[in-house]
């Protein structure tokens, strides 16, 4: 089975959150994000789209309510023994099946937990789910009970995100290489991805972002590729993952040429982002890290051209996003711990010019700091 981690690893996984789910005072947890079935069991799949559920006792067992096509993805890359198809039918109702599945696990009655903050969990399924629930069990958010237990990566994690960094820098290698005057987005982004799945990585939980001319301010994909002029801008951010570990990278290069106003916000990005490594180290906040971005930005004159955000948390992930819980954002109180990992960006964004720059890369805390995973020189490149 191709359960990434030792099963030493993986029952120290299970004994933690059956001990997690017994201290906030549950009898069990209802599990609807991916992420929370990867991280426990292995299971991998983006069966999530439709209605599934795993569920975990306090006293550790494991129960999965899935769809008939997931269960030979259950048994080929999970630990789970106890899996459960729901048939599809018209006007089925797979709350009944989870019923009955909570039933046979002796949870009537009982207190439980339920993952309701999940893309997992649709609203007409929760609609579904709370009409079966009510009377049955009480009921309580435990949406972030394995999400904290997610947050500090093992060795065999931090490995595999090590693995995903050199990934996106080999990615970024390519893109320097292609782009140019008459450069296509189209093959530099089609290359950016072939570096990454050449190399044995997985596609991101979104879509690479790129954009030239007026889409470098994007910084969101849209569809629709165009090539580069003869003086460009180009905003590229995306992701090298292994074993669905993300390592996230972001750069805005130039074509042709670079302007004053392109340089002095390149320098303003370098120097925030310097500056944003020296104090990510366990015991500082992740609202210090914001306010050192914003404090040098803001004194470089780019106060109206930043983001309320300069970072965010990197894992093991899936679709619609790469974000992982938690941002980096003014006044977040949460406190930085060896073994977290997070991306950071400095993103500047001038409309009234057209402008944009961003300069970003993924760390890991260490006992002493941060360690900077990039390989890349945070140079300004012109192609």
């Amino acid at each position: 089975m191709p359960i990434h981690f030792s099963p030493t690893e993986m029952l120290s996984r299970r004994d933690r959150t059956a001990a997690a789910i017994a201290a906030a005072g549950l009898d069990g947890l209802l599990m609807f994000k991916q992420e929370s079935m990867y991280w426990l069991t292995g299971y991998d799949t983006f069966g999530f789209s439709s209605f599934q559920c795993m569920v975990m006792t306090a006293d550790g067992r494991v129960a999965l309510l899935n769809r008939a096509p997931d269960r030979g993805t259950a048994a080929y890359t999970s630990n789970v023994t106890d899996v459960r198809c729901y048939m599809d039918v018209d006007g089925m109702n797979p709350a009944v099946d989870l019923r009955e599945m909570l039933d046979d696990l002796s949870l009537a009655g009982s207190r439980v937990g339920i993952e309701l903050d999940s893309y997992g969990l649709r609203a007409a399924h929760w609609r579904l789910l709370e009409a079966e629930l009510d009377g049955f069990v009480t009921w309580t958010d435990a949406s972030t009970l394995v999400q904290e237990l997610r947050r500090v990566k093992s060795p065999q994690e931090l490995a595999y995100t090590r693995r995903a960094a050199e990934l996106a820098d080999d990615a970024w290698d390519v893109a320097m290489d292609q782009a140019g005057p008459g450069a296509s987005e189209a093959r530099i982004l089609a290359d950016m991805q072939g570096a990454v799945l050449g190399g044995g990585g997985d596609y991101a939980g979104n879509e690479m972002i790129i954009g030239s001319g007026p889409g470098a301010l994007m910084v969101r994909y849209t569809s629709g590729r165009r090539e580069l002029d003869a003086i460009d801008q180009l905003t590229l951010e995306w992701c090298g993952v292994e074993r669905r570990y993300h390592a996230a990278m972001m750069r805005t290069l130039l074509v042709g040429a670079a302007s004053p106003e392109h340089r002095a916000m390149h320098g303003a990005c370098h120097e925030a982002l310097l500056a944003c490594e020296e104090v990510v180290r366990p015991g500082a906040t992740l609202g210090d890290v914001f306010a050192t971005h914003a404090r040098i930005l803001d004194a470089a004159g780019y106060r109206e051209h930043r983001l309320n955000a300069c970072g965010y948390g990197m894992g093991a992930v899936y679709a619609p996003v790469w974000t992982d819980w938690p941002m980096i954002y003014d006044g977040n109180p949460l406190v930085f711990e060896p073994g977290h990992v997070f991306f950071l960006h400095m993103i500047l964004l001038d409309f009234s010019s057209q402008r944009a720059m961003t300069l970003g890369h993924t760390v890991v805390v260490t006992d002493t700091g941060c360690e900077r995973l990039s390989r890349s020189d945070l140079g300004l490149v012109v192609a």
